[in-house]
């Protein structure tokens, strides 16, 4: 993080209009906004777009000259888009121009070697955007979301596992952790180049990286704020290694 300007970080969500759902929307700005204090704590310069909004011809316009990229949590996916079906339980709302754009962003990343991050949602569009699928829901009482209460209590906590051996890993600095998650699906065939590198008790995969380029998905939320441990810190301080390694 040398010299005058500081290096940019696209962070990139769904969409910042949801009408029909205000008080999901607010927990969203929540979970944003702390992402980016984050970030710039650790010295980027963040700057905040929507898939949705933008369409993606803009929104690849708009990340070209970042440094790194972190695809935030959101919506389902389409299921067009992993070769899945609709009408499944627990089915929401899809933003298809948001899922078109946010992969079209993770599939230039890993072109061009640029450090990328996916929580939650964002960890499934770089399964999908490597030709990965996505088990499209774990069930009513799986232990990865609270059903049936309001929003921002929806989140669980549970504990992951890491393979030791992994970036992730080392970058944490643990082996296990206590996560905070709030999702009804997950990682399923893996996308080309990935790998898994955190599980669940049940199995669930909750984290993937690449064999040898710098992206990584959690599904979890280090942003929440009932996370323990400076997850979400150490995640971008991370990725800020990453792009000093990506720039050299």
């Amino acid at each position: 993080m040398q010299g005058h300007v500081s290096p940019m970080l696209a962070l990139v969500e769904v969409t910042r209009f949801r009408e029909d759902d205000q008080a999901y929307h607010e927990y969203v700005q929540i979970l944003v906004g702390r992402t980016i204090a984050a970030a710039e704590r650790a010295g980027w310069r963040v700057t905040r777009l929507a898939a949705h909004d933008l369409g993606t011809d803009a929104l690849l316009a708009s990340t070209d000259g970042a440094s790194a990229v972190v695809i935030m949590g959101g919506a389902d996916i389409d299921p067009a888009q992993y070769g899945g079906t609709t009408g499944y339980r627990a089915e929401g709302q899809h933003f298809p121009e948001a899922d078109r754009a946010q992969l079209a962003v993770a599939r230039r990343a890993a072109e061009r070697g640029t450090p990328l991050l996916g929580i939650c949602r964002g960890h499934q569009i770089i399964n999908v955007a490597l030709g990965g699928t996505l088990v499209q829901d774990l069930g009513e009482h799986s232990a990865h979301r609270n059903e049936g209460v309001p929003v921002d209590e929806s989140m669980t906590p549970h504990e992951v596992e890491l393979d030791p051996s992994s970036a992730l890993a080392f970058r944490l600095g643990a082996r296990h952790l206590q996560v905070q998650s709030a999702h009804h699906q997950s990682v399923g065939e893996l996308g080309e180049g990935l790998r898994a590198v955190a599980w669940a008790s049940d199995g669930t995969v909750e984290a993937i990286e690449h064999r040898t380029l710098p992206i990584t998905g959690v599904q979890w939320h280090p942003e929440d704020p009932g996370t323990v441990d400076d997850q979400l810190g150490l995640l971008l301080g991370g990725l800020a290694r990453e792009a000093e390694r990506a720039a050299a």
